[in-house]
C-alpha cells in the first residue's frame, strides 16, 4: 500500500470546502427572504444547535472519513474492473445511480436500526425546516457511514471518484431543506427528491414517519414502498415524535445513545437488550410499541 499516494488522493477530496460558502450564502439569502415575508422559519436556539452539529460533524468525521477512503482505495486496487471503469461520462452517470441507491439504504437503515438512528437523530431533532437545518448533519452516523459504500470500489470505481459523488449528492440535498419552494413541475416531483418530498421526511406526523429517504432520486422510495407525498390538509410538523427539552449541542448529539443505555439497563432479558439496540426506535419490552410502522397503522 502506497500511503503517500493514498494521502495525495485524499487531499484532492476538497469539493465540500468549495460548497460550504455556497451553503452559507444560500442560508443568508433564505433568511432575508423569510424576514421580508414575515415567515417564522427560525428559532434561535434551534438554529444555533444546527450550526453546532455542523462543527461536531467536521471534528468527528476526520478519522472515519480517512479510514473509509483508505479502505475504498485498497478495495479498488483488487477490483477486477479497475481497468474497465475509469472516469468516462457513462461511468459517472452509473456511479450517480449506484451512489444514490447506496445512500437510500444507508439513510433508510438509519431510521430502522436504533443504534444507527442514535447517530442520525440529531438531524431530525430540528423543529424548523430551512437551509441551516441541512447543515445539522447526524454526528454519530459518521462512524458507520462509509461501510455502506465499500461495495462500489469492487465494481471498479476509484476512491476519489466515489467521495466526489458522495459530496455532489450532499450538495443536491442541501437545496431540499426549505419551505420557500412549494411544488416543482410534476415530472420533476415524480423522479427527483424535492423540497416537498423532503419536508415529508422531516415531519413527525404519523403518515409521514420514515418516509422519503431519497438523496437525489425519489424513485427509490417509490420502488421500495417508502414514499409519501405531501398532503395540504396535513402540513408537516417538524422535529421528533417527542421533541427534545433542550437545544444544548451535546444533548442534541448524544441524547439517543443515553436513552438506549437506559433502556438496555432496565431490560432483564438479553433478547430485549439486543432489541433495544438493533430494532427500530420506539420498540419497548414493557410498554406500547411506538415504532413508525405501527403508528402509521393507526391513521384512519
Amino acid at each position: 500500500m502506497n500511503l503517500d499516494h493514498i494521502m495525495h488522493e485524499f487531499a484532492q477530496d476538497d469539493l465540500i470546502y468549495w460548497f460550504v460558502p455556497i451553503f452559507l450564502l444560500g442560508a443568508v439569502i433564505e433568511y432575508s427572504i423569510a424576514k421580508r415575508r414575515n415567515l417564522e422559519l427560525h428559532v434561535s436556539s434551534d438554529t444555533k444547535a444546527s450550526l453546532w452539529m455542523m462543527v461536531y460533524v467536521v471534528i468527528v468525521d476526520i478519522l472515519p472519513k480517512l479510514a473509509g477512503f483508505i479502505a475504498i482505495f485498497m478495495l479498488h486496487e483488487i477490483s477486477p474492473l479497475k481497468d474497465v471503469i475509469g472516469r468516462q461520462w457513462w461511468a459517472w452517470a452509473l456511479l450517480l445511480l449506484l451512489d444514490d441507491f447506496t445512500y437510500y439504504w444507508f439513510h433508510r437503515l438509519n431510521h430502522q436500526v436504533r443504534i444507527m438512528w442514535a447517530g442520525h437523530v440529531s438531524h431530525h431533532s430540528a423543529i424548523r425546516m430551512h437551509f441551516v437545518t441541512a447543515l445539522r448533519q447526524g454526528v454519530g452516523e459518521r462512524i458507520h457511514k462509509y461501510i455502506f459504500w465499500l461495495p462500489l470500489p469492487l465494481l471498479g470505481f476509484d476512491a476519489l471518484m466515489i467521495f466526489t459523488m458522495m459530496t455532489l449528492n450532499l450538495f443536491y440535498q442541501f437545496w431540499t431543506h426549505t419551505e420557500l419552494v412549494k411544488r416543482l413541475p410534476a415530472p420533476i416531483e415524480w423522479i427527483f427528491n424535492t423540497p416537498s418530498h423532503h419536508r415529508v421526511h422531516h415531519a413527525s406526523n404519523p403518515r409521514y414517519l420514515d418516509r422519503n429517504h431519497a438523496g437525489v432520486f425519489i424513485l427509490w422510495d417509490r420502488l421500495f414502498g417508502s414514499f409519501s407525498g405531501e398532503i395540504e390538509t396535513d402540513p408537516p410538523k417538524y422535529g421528533l415524535t417527542e421533541n427534545l427539552d433542550s437545544h444544548a449541542a451535546m444533548h442534541v448529539a448524544t441524547h439517543e445513545y443515553r436513552a438506549i443505555w437506559r433502556d438496555v439497563k432496565r431490560a432483564s432479558r438479553w433478547q430485549d437488550k439486543l432489541k433495544y439496540i438493533f430494532w427500530a426506535p420506539g420498540w419497548s419490552h414493557d410498554g406500547p410499541d411506538k415504532r413508525a410502522k405501527f403508528i402509521r397503522q393507526q391513521i384512519v
